[in-house]
């Protein structure tokens, strides 16, 4: 019970919205949706995130996370480094790779100052694996670790269930969308909670399909969240960054 209760702890930790990486600044396009009316209100918004999670980019995002989560596990740096360039590659837009790295980085840096100062959670394996993958600083040339990447790695090392990690991951995911929308369209705080009380049954509906995804289906259609995420970058009044 102890055990179980540490682990619960730890997925509560880097699930929750007080998680210092930056989420909270990102809509992911959603602010350009709402500034040209495709998005007006709730039920724009929940047929959206539906699609969303059914056939976009979080699909495969999810479907990465539990493959560097399953490589952390067998300590297999040249997965994990695969896993990140591969994901890299399909971000569609330059917004969206940049959110991503600097949300990776963002993590990793927290986890291992974390891993470093505490005798609890000090883990030799965690330095040897953060220190394959590539660091990333705004403004350079260089490659970055996705968020993908680091959620699953830390996930790992935190001995988290990869069932609980993945549904932590894709619930993370559609709370920081809500919570932008409950400030763009505008919604009201409870109908944004019963936005995500709605979407429990699909996103362990999610959850089950990929836990069982082969490599080889791997694949989404987002050209809306594209073209949305490259719009926003030019929007004349924004809340939220690129």
């Amino acid at each position: 019970m102890i055990a179980k209760n540490f682990q619960l702890l730890r997925l509560l930790q880097l699930a929750s919205p007080a998680l210092p990486i930056g989420a909270y600044s990102y809509s992911e396009g959603l602010e350009t949706l709402c500034d040209r009316g495709v998005i007006q209100n709730q039920e724009d918004l929940k047929h959206w995130l539906g699609q969303e999670l059914q056939y976009g980019a979080i699909r495969i995002e999810a479907a990465v996370m539990l493959r560097a989560y399953r490589a952390t596990q067998q300590e297999d740096e040249n997965a994990l480094k695969y896993w990140n360039d591969w994901l890299s590659a399909t971000r569609e837009t330059e917004e969206l790779r940049l959110q991503s790295w600097q949300m990776g980085q963002s993590l990793l840096k927290l986890v291992s100052d974390m891993n470093g100062n505490s005798l609890e959670t000090a883990d030799p394996n965690l330095t040897k694996l953060v220190s394959s993958l590539p660091s990333f600083r705004e403004n350079s040339e260089g490659q970055g670790c996705n968020l993908a990447i680091a959620y699953g790695l830390t996930a790992a090392i935190w001995l988290i269930d990869e069932k609980l990690a993945l549904m932590a991951y894709l619930h993370s995911w559609l709370a920081n969308l809500v919570s932008a929308a409950v400030k763009l369209i505008p919604l009201g705080q409870t109908v944004g909670q019963q936005i995500l009380f709605d979407f429990n049954a699909q996103i362990e509906r999610s959850q089950d399909s990929l836990l069982t995804l082969a490599d080889d289906r791997m694949e989404s259609c987002s050209w809306g969240l594209a073209i949305a995420s490259m719009t926003h970058e030019t929007q004349y009044s924004r809340l939220f960054r690129s």
